[in-house]
């Protein structure tokens, strides 16, 4: 790679641990992630001496379950916060989590986390819907989704900052509002929404085709998404790929972060990125269960494809369906960067593994394909 591979490595080390984030947590929640930035992981003890090997080993790893334990829990401590306030003032709501944490492809041992706010007495719905054609709505009356979300979140501000003085509360955001430090041992973005009943929620009845209708306090509209149809099919797909498609994900979202650090310039929205390794070749990323450096090989064989294919790149949908991944040719010149990246990440990481490589200077990225397919790395 064009870089300083340790220092990529003492990055990854830091982002995971979350060490690049305790200033924005609670001062117990900042200790323990010092405590345990210190112990290291199970992965930082493999491939020793090939430091590119480790770095993409690494990069493909869960956070460790216990980080996201802690955001989880502190996202329900905010929602129930914010539950008793609304109650008092007769706003009835219910919480989800959406994003990366919930699915599970988050990079960072301190992450935010969306907890989508729900405002129950208020929904839309698709008008050719099966229940609406059977009149099983009643009538919206004279208020509307922007007046909803703009009430709703106005509460929510003031609420935030009444149960929760000593953090900091961040409402500049168009669609969330920020809190984090204080008592928060991790930051939430809390989301006002309300429920849209989609038109194959309607017949299915199955919360993965409901819509969520959130607001953009900048831009004054609102916008229609499926979180949870995003997160079933992201996760249909990696279990027939035995976990390979997550760990791609993450490690391009790593690859994404130390390129950026690294001065380069790449807007390929984490989103985006988990939507274009879900089209990926499941097979091939199945084969990472054992060799798990297949996984880097499929990754940099699938965005190769899509940077010299750009017909076919800008034709792929999100995995819910709802728009072109590539739906701006800054996102399409994104992932040309990205496979710029785990080009040169995949050629350093088969030179480690593979002698004849390293004394073959016209070796091609094939060559380097074939090793990473071919090679098992011990365990520990």
């Amino acid at each position: 790679m064009a870089t300083d591979i340790n220092e990529r490595l003492t990055r990854l080390r830091t982002r995971r641990s979350g060490l690049d984030r305790a200033d924005r947590v609670s001062k117990d929640a900042a200790t323990s992630v010092y405590a345990k930035h210190l112990l290291g992981e199970g992965w930082e003890k493999r491939a020793k001496d090939q430091p590119h090997t480790r770095y993409c080993l690494g990069a493909m790893q869960e956070v460790d379950q216990e980080y996201t334990r802690i955001s989880v829990e502190t996202a329900e401590r905010v929602g129930n916060q914010l539950r008793n306030g609304l109650d008092a003032i007769g706003v009835m709501v219910e919480f989800r989590l959406q994003g990366s944490v919930p699915l599970n492809v988050h990079i960072r041992g301190v992450s935010d986390v969306d907890l989508l706010t729900l405002d129950t007495s208020f929904l839309t719905y698709a008008t050719y819907g099966r229940m609406s054609l059977h009149g099983a709505y009643a009538p919206p009356g004279h208020r509307t989704s922007l007046s909803v979300l703009a009430n709703l979140r106005g509460h929510a501000e003031r609420i935030l900052a009444n149960k929760f003085p000593a953090a900091t509360v961040d409402t500049s955001g168009g669609k969330a509002i920020a809190i984090s430090g204080g008592s928060l041992a991790r930051p939430v973005d809390v989301v006002p929404s309300h429920w849209h009943d989609t038109i194959d929620y309607q017949t299915s009845k199955l919360e993965r085709d409901r819509a969520v209708t959130i607001m953009d306090k900048k831009l004054q509209k609102t916008l229609d998404n499926l979180p949870f149809l995003h997160i079933h099919r992201v996760n249909e797909n990696d279990l027939v790929a035995a976990g390979g498609v997550k760990k791609a994900i993450r490690l391009c979202k790593h690859v994404k972060n130390d390129a950026i650090e690294d001065g380069r310039k790449m807007v390929f929205p984490s989103f985006d990125i988990a939507s274009t390794m879900y089209h990926a070749d499941l097979s091939a990323l199945r084969v990472g269960a054992v060799y798990e450096l297949a996984i880097l090989a499929e990754t940099q064989r699938f965005l190769d494809e899509l940077y010299h294919d750009e017909a076919k790149a800008k034709s792929l949908y999100t995995p819910d369906g709802s728009r072109k991944i590539f739906d701006t040719e800054e996102k399409y010149q994104g992932l040309r960067s990205l496979s710029y990246e785990i080009d040169e990440l995949a050629r350093e990481v088969a030179k480690e593994q593979s002698y004849l490589l390293r004394q073959t200077p016209d070796a091609t990225i094939l060559d380097s394909r074939k090793v990473l397919r071919e090679t098992y790395v011990p365990s520990l």
